[in-house]
């Protein structure tokens, strides 16, 4: 009978060890899976997938494997909340996401009372970084570095067009179109309008009616791509003749499948292409293999996946607050290049850079860096 219990109690221990031995790096992957900005989180989810497969084939992290839960938030704060706690059930981390800065924000709250480490390859609102969280990192950018960027090219590029300023009251668009203005008034223009109109708003007639009668020749937008590709569509089926000027929530190749035609010629800050760099080839190549195109927030979401690996191996440890630490002190390798964080979590890494929509060799419209 001893015996017996010896045995069951060796074999519970053995069990529990081996368990631990054998369990899973969970890693959520927050973002808009479904919903008119699901584009966004396919790149996010293919982009952390095939990181996950890659570093699984060459051990995983420490030992352990990564395995990808996944959380549809469908860029909606409320459900971001719920995809955070359901993250929380299921014993995450580690966090990559999510995709709106909207979302990212409240997220980001629940992730740090619960310990979990989070990682945005696409928010780029300041405010993500700036509340002195322990746990809140990005792979991208932020809006005050690309509103500079983008008001000092509408100053010099566009100092005597009437440029109109609208933005989806968002704090992504509403920040990254607010940021924008700063830096073009500060280099002394000075916008003719400034509107702020609904995501989810398909009808935008009576915005271009009134930027016609304004004789408006630039818009400045702050939002995502959906609206965007209507109202470039809509100023050309209404005749106003206007160059769409935007930031990074637009590069989605489903924009030119809302605008049509009328997208050339769109302008948009963006991050040098990752998929230009020479040492990605083989891992562009990897994705196209798999029918996916790896554009924009893909290689930022494959990077995010890269950093919390190589940080948990330089920490010698699966805890997120020692991950976190390890990831204010260190340099990673990254698809992005060498990436390094300041204490706020933000990248140091190069900066915004202009693109511009133009037909490509296979007919299709994408948007291409300037210069290349």
């Amino acid at each position: 009978m001893k015996k017996s219990l010896l045995s069951a109690v060796a074999l519970t221990a053995l069990v529990a060890f081996g368990g631990n031995a054998w369990a899973d790096v969970l890693i959520g992957v927050g973002g808009p899976l479904t919903g008119p900005n699901a584009a966004f989180g396919a790149q996010l989810q293919k982009g952390a997938e095939q990181a996950a497969a890659d570093i699984n084939a060459a051990g995983g992290i420490n030992g352990e494997q990564i395995k990808i839960v996944l959380g549809d938030d469908v860029s909606d704060p409320k459900q971001g909340i719920s995809v955070a706690n359901k993250f929380v059930a299921d014993g995450v981390k580690f966090v990559v996401g999510h995709f709106n800065s909207g979302v990212s924000i409240p997220a980001s709250e629940v992730y740090a009372e619960n310990g979990i480490l989070e990682i945005t390859p696409a928010a780029t609102n300041p405010v993500f970084t700036e509340r002195g969280l322990w746990n809140t990192f990005r792979t991208c950018g932020r809006d005050d570095q690309q509103g500079s960027i983008a008001g000092a090219y509408l100053a010099d590029h566009f100092k005597d067009a009437k440029i109109a300023v609208v933005h989806d009251k968002t704090p992504y668009g509403q920040g990254l179109a607010d940021e924008t203005k700063k830096a073009m008034n500060a280099a002394g223009v000075t916008e003719v309008m400034y509107e702020g109109v609904n995501t989810g708003d398909k009808d935008f007639s009576a915005l271009i009616a009134k930027m016609k009668e304004a004789g408006v020749s630039i818009i400045y937008w702050g939002g995502l791509h959906t609206e965007a590709g209507l109202i470039i569509r809509q100023a050309a089926d209404q005749g106003l003749k206007a160059t769409l000027v935007s930031g990074d929530g637009i590069v989605s190749n489903e924009l030119a499948s809302i605008a049509g035609d009328a997208v050339a010629g769109t302008l948009n800050t963006f991050g040098p292409d990752p998929t230009l760099r020479p040492e990605n080839k083989e891992l562009v190549e990897k994705f196209k293999a798999a029918g996916f195109n790896p554009e924009a927030y893909t290689l930022y979401s494959y990077s995010a996946v890269q950093v919390i690996a190589e940080a948990a191996k330089a920490a010698g440890s699966l805890e997120s607050e020692a991950v976190a630490e390890a990831m204010k002190k260190g340099k990673f390798p990254t698809a992005l290049g060498e990436i390094s964080f300041d204490e706020k979590g933000d990248p140091k890494l190069p900066g915004y850079v202009m693109y511009e929509w133009k037909k490509g060799a296979d007919g299709k419209y994408t948007y291409i860096q300037q210069g290349m």
